[in-house]
């Protein structure tokens, strides 16, 4: 049961608020339960790591977030 807390929804916005939540719980139903989640890419720690790390010195902090 889906309940409209706040707001007063128009049937247009109601109807594709419930059809966004349909199309997820059906692709949810169909994901196997052992396979892992596929990875984002945004999480994946290795886009970052492309550069060399910066050796320790008097300017090393100035080099740790900008590449170049």
């Amino acid at each position: 049961m889906i309940k409209v807390v706040r707001g007063n929804p128009t049937p247009e916005e109601l109807a594709a608020a419930l059809a966004v939540v349909r199309v997820r719980a059906a692709a949810a139903a169909n994901t196997p339960s052992g396979a892992p989640a596929p990875r984002d890419s945004w999480s994946d720690p290795s886009r970052i790591a492309t550069h060399r790390v910066p050796h320790p010195g008097p300017t090393a902090w100035s080099r740790t977030y900008w590449p170049g």
